[in-house]
């Protein structure tokens, strides 16, 4: 066998034939985890709203103003609890008909004491509300009810308020029902004022069937819903009040507030502070004022009336009636009563006193008021118009004694009225004796005394102008000629007498001390301190009092001259 040599080309590798595999392709690609993971999402969120999904309710408001679908919420305390779906006008084209898709959370509260209104930017009773939907949009808000309530059913149909109520459901509080004959000034939503602290407002207010007068509802907030109590009081503190009275012009505002909005205030008299607390639904008297109202206090009231002949210009119902210039009641009627002969025409004032205000109630109960009354006027008691205000002319009626008054007698009517005499004082006294004046000088003949004058004053000039007034004159001279001449000698013939001037002084001096002595021995014996002059003053005092009961007498006869025949009867008949 021979090698090959090194030209030689070496034969060429024989590779083995390649070996096919087959590789399979996974069956599941990761790009189908998009729609897999968006599906799962799509379903939980179904799932989630069909188990979120509470009822379907409709509310029917006046307008749709605001309201969106599909964006306007409803929401209690700014949690949303459902979402308008659709909003459709009603078939008589006066309201809309919102359909609104709640939460399940929602289901419990859609009850018969659910309220809904739509909140939007309100400016009412001096109050500006919803200024955050300026922004955000309107809103329907929910008032579910008192949460504890047994009686409340299921509902799916709701009326929309107008207006947002004044006193949510889970406010506590009470609510009172107040009695008026004017609400001026006051509205829904005015506050309810307690010492100038606002503790609750006014509901509402409605007109009485009868036309008559109003009713007022109010709410006041826990804890001053325990300052009203049965003695509490209640009156109008709206706006501003001017008053131009007795005691000059007085100018009351309570707040701002009260005068945009009018405002209810109420009160606690110190002696019903103890009384019992006013429930719920409790009924008061809503008085015009204040003062009204704290002399609604007073629960002992006596009638009394008085008469004058004369005008009552300036008096008017609820005038006040002061005795020492301290208000013990006020006017309460005022009536003429004319008489067509024009004999016995007059004025009937009719007024209430209320002792409370000075006398306590144990001095109260053991005080009979016609003994009271009658004792009074036997010491002079008038009633009299005083002026109060001389820029108005406002009159009040004053309770006042007076001097040497005519005996009269206070009566008790069938009625139970007391009547109390009446004299005419200030400055319709003034004017009442100046009549009389004036009635007496027209009585006086000046006429006649002016012709007796001019008679007298002619026999005057008569007798100045006669020989006998001449020779009366020369008369005069001859005698003033004599005295002079009588002078004359005296002056001459007085010389002597005046050296012996200083004996005679010093003579005078000495009697004098003598005399000083003896008065003052009198002064002892008859003077200031003496019993001579302590029975002079007695006997002096018995004297008056004996020409006072002459002269009372003297009256008394002028003006009972049949008392003479007939005897005193002891009856005063006049009023």
């Amino acid at each position: 066998m021979t090698e090959p040599t090194p030209s030689s080309t070496p034969a060429p590798t024989v590779l083995p034939p390649p070996v096919a595999s087959i590789k399979r392709k996974p069956r599941f690609e990761l790009i189908w985890l998009i729609p897999i993971v968006a599906g799962l999402i799509a379903g939980y969120l179904g799932i989630r709203t069909l188990t979120t999904l509470g009822p379907e309710i409709t509310l029917t408001f006046r307008s749709a103003d605001g309201l969106k679908a599909g964006q306007t919420k409803v929401r209690h305390k700014a949690v949303d609890l459902g979402t308008v779906q659709a909003i459709k006008l009603s078939d008589d084209l006066t309201h809309v008909i919102v359909t609104v898709q709640m939460q399940r959370e929602a289901t419990a509260q859609m009850t018969t004491n659910a309220r809904f209104w739509v909140v939007r930017p309100r400016l009412n009773a001096g109050s500006i509300s919803g200024l955050d939907t300026l922004l955000s949009g309107a809103y329907i808000e929910i008032d579910p009810g008192a949460p504890d309530d047994t009686t409340s059913e299921a509902k799916r149909d709701f009326v929309g308020l107008d207006e947002p109520p004044a006193v949510r459901s889970d406010e506590p509080g009470l609510s009172y029902v107040l009695r008026a004959g004017s609400i001026a000034g006051i509205s829904s939503g005015s506050p309810v004022l307690y010492r100038d602290i606002t503790v609750g407002e006014v509901l509402r207010w409605e007109l009485n069937p009868d036309g008559q007068g109003f009713v007022v509802y109010i709410f006041v907030r826990k804890p001053f819903d325990r300052f009203v109590r049965e003695g509490t009081h209640f009156w109008n503190a709206s706006g501003v009040s001017v008053e131009v009275g007795a005691n000059g012009v007085r100018l009351r505002l309570d707040s701002l507030q009260a005068l945009v909005s009018g405002a209810v205030a109420f009160d606690t008299a110190r002696e019903a502070r103890d009384s019992p607390l006013s429930p719920q639904g409790s009924e008061f008297r809503l008085y015009r004022d204040q003062s009204i109202a704290d002399a609604a206090g007073y629960k002992k009231r006596i009638p009394f009336i008085t008469s004058f002949d004369s005008s009552v210009r300036g008096l008017a119902v609820g005038a006040p009636v002061e005795f020492y210039g301290i208000e013990l009641g006020s006017v309460t009627g005022i009536k003429l009563l004319l008489d067509p002969a024009g004999t016995d025409s007059r004025v009937d004032v009719r007024f209430e006193l209320q002792p409370e205000r000075i006398l306590s109630a144990m001095q109260i109960d053991g005080q009979d008021p016609l003994m009271t009354t009658r004792n009074l006027v036997k010491r002079g008691l008038r009633i009299q118009l005083h002026t109060a205000n001389y820029l108005t002319g406002q009159m009040v009626l004053g309770m006042d004694f007076v001097p040497d008054a005519r005996p009269q007698d206070a009566q008790q009517l069938p009625d139970g009225t007391l009547f109390v005499p009446s004299q005419a004082g200030g400055l319709d006294g003034i004017t009442s004796s100046v009549a009389a004046l004036a009635n007496k000088l027209n009585h006086i003949p000046f006429e006649q005394i002016s012709a007796d004058l001019q008679q007298t004053l002619h026999g005057v000039s008569t007798l100045a102008n006669g020989p006998e007034l001449r020779d009366s004159l020369v008369g005069v001279q001859i005698t003033l000629a004599t005295i002079r001449a009588l002078v004359t000698k005296f002056d001459a013939g007085s010389a002597p007498l005046l050296k012996r001037l200083p004996e005679m002084a010093q003579s005078l001096q000495a009697t004098l001390d003598r005399t000083s002595k003896l008065v003052s021995s009198a002064d002892t014996g008859y003077g200031a301190d003496s019993q001579v002059r302590r029975d002079l003053e007695r006997l002096m005092a018995q004297l008056t009092d004996t020409a006072r009961s002459v002269r009372l007498l003297a009256d008394y006869l002028n003006q009972h001259p049949d008392a003479l025949i007939q005897g005193r009867s002891g009856k005063a008949t006049e009023r």
